[in-house]
């Protein structure tokens, strides 16, 4: 049984290393080489994250700059910044590409501070997966008398706890977002 709640509990952090990775994502006013790395750019035909192409760096709180190996891929990486739904404009002075966080209004951190409870919302919904995928794994395991009633019981209940502590961090983690996205 310990092998099956390591791997519950297992499961449960990846939705919460989800909820990370996309909070990540939000641009909360300050400079991030997460805002940018997954953008496709369109690299001789082929779909490329920008820190394939380029190297990301962070040179104060307010700007990203990218600088592409490839002079090529200039055009290409500022087209697909433009085309990502970051709302950013990059700047592009030959040797890099630079690209300024404007200041957040206090009507976008709302809006942010909606889709990381939507992003908290989604982690907690693949949380809920897996805790009914390993509870349906109990039931078949008593149904094929591998495990009696009450070893499953309280089995059920060890997973309801499990979960339930990682509902919790993904309230505290959304909490810490909230709070760095509504700070000025």
């Amino acid at each position: 049984m310990e092998s099956f709640y390591a791997d519950c509990t297992t499961r449960l952090h990846r939705a919460l290393d989800n909820q990370i990775k996309e909070f990540g994502k939000l641009r909360t006013g300050r400079a991030s080489s997460t805002l940018v790395e997954d953008i496709r750019v369109d690299y001789y035909g082929t779909p490329t994250p920008i820190n394939q192409l380029a190297s990301v760096s962070i040179p104060d709180s307010r700007t990203i700059s990218i600088q592409p190996w490839d002079r090529n891929g200039f055009s290409s990486i500022e087209k697909a910044i433009l085309k990502s739904d970051l709302g950013l404009t990059p700047i592009n002075d030959g040797k890099a590409i630079r690209i300024s966080i404007p200041t957040l209004t206090e009507e976008r951190r709302k809006d942010l501070v909606k889709m990381a409870k939507k992003y908290t919302e989604d982690a907690k919904i693949a949380q809920r997966n897996v805790r009914r995928e390993m509870n349906d794994v109990l039931k078949k395991m008593k149904n094929d008398k591998e495990i009696n009633e009450d070893e499953m019981h309280k089995a059920q209940d060890e997973i309801q706890k499990i979960t339930d502590d990682a509902s919790k961090q993904a309230d505290r983690i959304l909490a810490e977002k909230e709070k760095e996205i509504m700070e000025i």
